[in-house]
């Protein structure tokens, strides 16, 4: 319920933001393309994916539908492929398939891929974005690049089904995937984020990544569970048109691995981290530091101007030190509960919660200046929401709840 409501707080302040930086753009300026970039920003990777997490919620089922779910919540890729074997299977029938497995999102790769896409260069184990099934991300991805081009590829992402698990109807699988063909770069019509757009056809997708694993391992077997599913159309999460006829093949890899004619040791990815478990601080937590870091500095940097203007008020060595105690004690708090959620302290990030929701309160209600001092108090407001949105997110829930939970 706590998070539930700071998560309708972050939709409010980020629409907030965003009316502010409409409104700031209309001031004709040379900084005025700063603030347009910026609404985009926050419409597109702040608002508008929370406003859909918000809904989705409510109506977008928790349990096995054959369809994936987006970061966001919005329904994904079809789940169009099934499998057994283990993992060894799996990754050794995918190499000798001639697939090759996806980086995973970092920094690098996220450059390389921005970089590849824009030069046209081929970067074959571009990384893929996450796609949620059984509550977590997808355990590892393949793909094959087309033409030497980054903007389109064949890939299919794999999840391993939990224990004693079934499909809807009763047949037992060791893994389940969603294969779709990626044809081009271009804009989500859900959040106009930055994506890859699907072929519509996730069949002839489904079709060819069996074909390529029959081809290559003659004795790996195919079935086809008729009717899985109801053919349907709809749209993924990026608000890409799909449609399938419901089938669902599943393919025997068992013993893929010691028929491989390399016989590669092939290294056991551990299984994705559930949402619900962590072993490092989720990534937008340790983001949401460096803004707490940020905004602590900010703090710090205002104490001069406040000296100044208490002198010039007259005011005696009392209201100078009470001056330097507020700012001071401010940054501290912010760095003291970021600490203490990191430290996976339940309260310190509730109260972190409630202290960024105070300040971007603070922040937004300001009266937007002229000329850089504009760009200031955008800023200011801009850190307080991000990290509000960070320090909310699931990630960083799962992350301070796991404290009370056995380790091992």
């Amino acid at each position: 319920m706590i998070d539930a409501i700071f998560i309708l707080l972050a939709v409010v302040f980020s629409g907030w933001l965003a009316v502010k930086l409409l409104l700031a753009s209309f001031h004709p300026s040379p900084t005025s393309i700063v603030p347009i970039v910026a609404f985009y920003g926050v419409m597109s990777y702040l608002l508008l994916p929370r406003i859909h997490q918000v809904f989705t919620e409510v109506y977008v089922p928790n349990y096995f539908i054959g369809r994936t779910r987006t970061p966001d919540g919005l329904l994904g890729d079809p789940v169009n492929l099934a499998l057994d074997g283990s993992q060894e299977d799996v990754h050794a029938a995918m190499r000798r398939a001639g697939w090759t497995r996806a980086d995973e999102i970092t920094v690098g790769s996220a450059l390389r891929m921005i970089s590849s896409t824009v030069l046209r260069r081929g970067y074959p184990e571009a990384p893929v974005s996450d796609l949620m099934l059984f509550g977590r991300r997808q355990d590892f991805a393949y793909q094959r690049e087309v033409g030497g081009d980054a903007r389109k590829r064949h890939h299919v992402r794999f999840w391993r089904v939990p224990e004693g698990w079934r499909l809807p109807g009763g047949a037992a699988v060791g893994w389940v995937a969603a294969g779709t063909y990626d044809r081009r770069v271009g804009l989500s019509l859900f959040t106009m984020q930055v994506t890859h757009k699907i072929d519509p056809d996730t069949d002839a997708e489904r079709d060819y990544i069996v074909e390529t694993l029959a081809y290559a391992d003659p004795e790996a077997g195919v079935r086809v569970i008729k009717g899985f599913s109801t053919a349907y159309h709809g749209r993924n999460g990026g608000g890409d048109s799909i449609s399938t006829d419901g089938d669902l093949p599943v393919v025997d890899l068992s013993g893929a691995a010691r028929r491989s004619p390399s016989r590669e040791v092939v290294s056991q990815t551990p299984a994705s981290t559930p949402v619900t478990r962590h072993h490092i601080p989720p990534a937008g937590l340790l983001f949401a530091g460096l803004l707490v870091l940020v905004r602590s500095i900010q703090v710090l940097l205002l104490i001069p101007g406040a000296l100044d203007a208490v002198r010039i008020e007259g005011g005696g060595t009392a209201d100078s030190v009470m001056i330097v105690t507020i700012f001071g004690s401010t940054a501290l708090i912010f760095i003291a509960l970021w600490l203490l959620t990191l430290a996976r302290h339940r309260l310190a990030r509730v109260l972190l919660m409630v202290v960024l929701s105070l300040d971007a309160v603070l922040w937004l209600s300001e009266v937007l200046p002229v000329g850089s001092a504009r760009l200031l108090v955008l800023g200011g407001a801009a850190i307080s929401v991000v990290t509000l949105l960070a320090v909310g997110g699931s990630a960083a829930s799962a992350w301070v709840e796991r404290r009370s939970q056995p380790t091992g």
